[in-house]
């Protein structure tokens, strides 16, 4: 396209490729190109996006009551309080 283009743009670098070049009936992808008479091809490309699904349950804890001493490690009491006269 590049090369097209230079070619197009510079009636002297086209008659070194083509001797006729400055002829009126002169037709080549050159002056096609200068004359904006290409056809070219869409290049849609079509886009497709992954859908993704997330399932999501809802968590349930349960709490049960339980005594403080259950809660302790062993070897372990609650605090005590005393009575400081």
């Amino acid at each position: 396209m590049l090369l097209l283009n230079a070619l197009a743009a510079s009636p002297a670098l086209h008659e070194l490729i083509h001797k006729d070049a400055d002829q009126a009936g002169h037709a080549c992808v050159v002056t096609l190109f200068a004359h904006g008479q290409v056809d070219s091809a869409s290049g849609e490309v079509p886009v497709t996006v992954p859908l993704t699904l997330i399932e999501t349950t809802p968590s349930i804890i349960f709490s049960l009551p339980s005594t403080a001493i259950e809660n302790l490690p062993p070897g372990r009491a609650p605090p005590a309080f005393s009575a400081v006269s």
